[in-house]
């Protein structure tokens, strides 16, 4: 099920943004087969394989990459898949003997993704790194946080799986699509640090027309707009508004019952001070139930901010399904959505074992060419 059913996806086994791409094609209805190492790599804290949502809906098998029959069985599968995905650093798989050329002379057509942080190239390429260095690198950290703070360090939301997974994932389709004219695999680099910066063109417009201050938390959506953040309530908890339009902005200040000349024009700066005096006063007359009763769903444009015990309980997000429950576990549900072929409901990652070997390798192998396999101690 799904628009990807039918193709057929590689995924060396990585952290991060790798998964997170697989995900989303498996979501999407491609058949993924994971290569786990036998000896899993020291990720920190264990967790039951079930609270990983990011290895949902595909199968895997345990592999010594060290071992040259281990590496002759990963080219036996490449010659079926449509497509690999591997996040090693830079010339790891080449030293495995699993890089581009072996990989694509065996399959003319293999689409072969790479997910680094610097990317396959450049003075950076082969030194560690983590998703803040990276985003760190394209402007984007600089420009998030408040005024006279620190730059903030946001989720790893924007540079491993914004400027990472999708652009791996936008980058493996568009290159499959191509494939299927020319005959022809070729490699997709997807940098997160080119995507990150590819995610920031907007900002970088802005910057470029005089449209967009340097100074953190003083734009209009970097928190330094009041009429663009994040209020307190009675009750300790946030509210978010974001009227930026002068008709959404009009409609929240009657509802609010603010009268307009307590807080001068809303484009001008230097009154932007005092009208979040006077926001911040006002929100704090409520609860932010009762701000919900007023202003949800109205052209204020407002939005309780909930935390993630809550947000699968909104009216909103039940109504679009938007989380469903895998294996006694609620993470979101696959995106976006399709009015045909509509992908199936999460299937809920499998431990490494030799039944679910079995199960994983029958959609590539036939069945007497696996137990050659298994009888050599491989699988």
């Amino acid at each position: 099920m799904g628009p990807l059913a039918g193709t057929k996806i590689i995924e060396l086994a990585g952290i991060g943004p790798g998964p997170m791409a697989a995900m989303l094609l498996g979501d999407l209805g491609a058949t993924v087969l994971r290569i786990d190492r036998k000896t899993p790599a020291d990720l920190g804290t264990p967790r039951p394989v079930k609270y990983n949502p990011m290895l949902r809906n595909r199968k895997s098998i345990a592999l010594d990459l060290k071992d040259p029959q281990s590496i002759e069985l990963v080219l036996r599968l490449v010659e079926g898949a449509d497509a690999l995905i591997e996040g090693f650093r830079p010339g790891v798989t080449e030293r495995l003997g699993l890089g581009p050329e072996p990989c694509m002379a065996r399959n003319a057509r293999l689409v072969y993704g790479r997910i680094t942080g610097w990317g396959q190239t450049g003075p950076l390429a082969t030194a560690a790194g983590h998703d803040l260095n990276y985003i760190a690198l394209t402007g984007a950290l600089h420009a998030i946080g408040r005024q006279g703070q620190p730059p903030t360090p946001p989720l790893n939301v924007l540079g491993d799986f914004a400027g990472g997974s999708l652009y791996l994932a936008l980058g493996l389709l568009a290159a499959m699509l191509e494939a299927r004219q020319s005959g022809k695999g070729q490699v997709v680099d997807a940098a997160i640090v080119d995507g990150t910066t590819s995610l920031m063109a907007s900002f970088y417009g802005q910057y470029a027309g005089g449209l967009w201050n340097l100074e953190r938390g003083t734009n209009r959506t970097d928190s330094g707009a009041y009429f663009y953040g994040v209020y307190e309530c009675a009750d300790g908890l946030w509210v978010s508004v974001a009227a930026m339009e002068a008709r959404f902005f009009a409609e929240l200040l009657r509802r609010m019952e603010i009268d307009p000349s307590q807080i001068g024009n809303q484009l001008d700066r230097k009154d932007w001070p005092k009208a979040q005096s006077v926001f911040e006063r006002k929100f704090k007359t409520r609860t932010r139930g009762q701000w919900c009763e007023l202003l949800e769903g109205t052209d204020a444009c407002f939005a309780p901010v909930l935390s993630m015990a809550e947000a699968p309980q909104h009216p909103h997000m039940q109504a679009r399904r938007a989380f469903v429950e895998v294996d006694g576990t609620i993470q979101p549900a696959p995106a976006p959505r399709f009015s045909r072929t509509v992908p199936s409901d999460p299937v809920p990652p499998l431990p490494v074992s030799p039944e679910n070997a079995q199960a994983a390798l029958s959609e590539w192998l036939p069945e007497a060419e696996f137990k050659t396999w298994r009888a050599n101690g491989i699988v």
